[in-house]
């Protein structure tokens, strides 16, 4: 059969679970910030992008797959595909390596990026090539998105789903921690994996004003480059800064020369409400290092459980640093 060309029901049922999909983001409000983003996700075929996928299962992971000789299989993989859920679609010694973000999320982060006609977008992580796909169709022009991941089986099957669907957007092989600087300069760069802190070659390889959202220490920052540094050798001159977006978000970490270096924590003496709390996880994450535990429950506390929108980023040369509240104020700490 080929999940390319789907049979007359599993046709059907595609086109009414990508319409149900829809409803349900729109009822989200997921894209309330740019609601043109229901066309694009109305018109790109999620199930495309999936063609196997993995769910968890007691003891491991079973595979759905919608070339599965059992008509049963096949329609409970088409139904996942549609479904408003992470999929798993890359497992390496049983770890996660690559994976389709929730679509709401998705959603949300497309409209946060805030695109206008004729903007150039890079995307840092390539995963599925659906999320490409959704940012070609909207700005209309394959040549202004530029896509890139470090493994060559994850862009190598991302162009295929995207030449499947319709779409050719440039997928570049490399470090998304480098940028693709042969592609630059963006107007906008949207991040589908986790750094601990925001590359500057990114900054450099953006036009001023450009606007970048990337995930970090479990939630989603957006920052506005105000200097790029494009003409400095050092970079030294590049100034971006930004606040967290209320959600919170979990995705896996980029591999390569910007990797993602996290680790336990011991949270002996912090109260089980604060252990509990998303909240103060989030602010552990993001001021790990710098902050033990304890430390970070008194200032949680005394600051009122602050949410995310309340913390933000400073990048200014090489320098680099989270906040609370001024970024200039009395709680700040270093990145990098």
């Amino acid at each position: 059969m080929g999940t390319h060309a789907l049979d007359g029901d599993l046709a059907g049922l595609a086109a009414s679970a990508r319409a149900a999909l829809v409803r349900e983001i729109d009822a989200s409000g997921a894209w309330a910030a740019d609601p043109a983003w229901r066309e694009a996700f109305e018109a790109v075929p999620r199930h495309l992008f999936v063609p196997y996928y993995y769910v968890g299962v007691p003891g491991g992971h079973e595979r759905r797959w919608g070339e599965s000789p059992d008509p049963r299989a096949r329609e409970r993989w088409l139904r996942g595909a549609y479904a408003d859920a992470p999929l798993a679609t890359r497992l390496r010694d049983g770890e996660l390596v690559s994976s389709s973000s929730q679509p709401s999320l998705m959603a949300m982060m497309l409209a946060e990026l805030r695109v206008r006609d004729g903007d150039r977008v890079l995307e840092i992580g390539a995963g599925t090539g659906y999320n490409a796909a959704l940012l070609a169709h909207r700005l209309g022009d394959d040549a202004l998105v530029t896509t890139v991941d470090l493994e060559p089986e994850i862009t190598e099957a991302a162009r295929g789903h995207l030449a499947a669907a319709g779409y050719h957007p440039v997928v570049v092989t490399g470090d998304g921690a480098r940028g693709v600087p042969e592609r630059a300069p963006f107007d906008r760069i949207i991040v589908t994996c986790a750094l601990p802190s925001v590359p500057t070659a990114w900054l450099a390889q953006c036009r001023p004003g450009a606007r970048i959202l990337t995930p970090l220490a479990t939630g989603l920052i957006t920052l506005t480059v105000e200097k790029s540094g494009a003409a400095g050798a050092t970079g030294a001159s590049a100034y971006a800064e930004g606040r967290f977006l209320h959600t919170p978000a979990y995705f896996v970490p980029l591999r390569g020369a910007g990797r993602y270096a996290g680790g336990a924590v011991e949270l002996d003496g912090v109260p089980r409400r604060a252990r509990e709390s998303e909240l103060f996880r989030f602010l552990l994450a993001l001021s790990h290092g710098s902050l033990a535990p304890r430390e970070a429950y008194a200032l949680w506390e005394r600051e009122g459980q602050p949410p995310r929108e309340r913390y933000g980023i400073t990048v200014a040369g090489e320098r680099e640093w989270a906040w609370l509240d001024e970024p200039e104020g009395p709680y700040a700490w270093p990145l990098r």
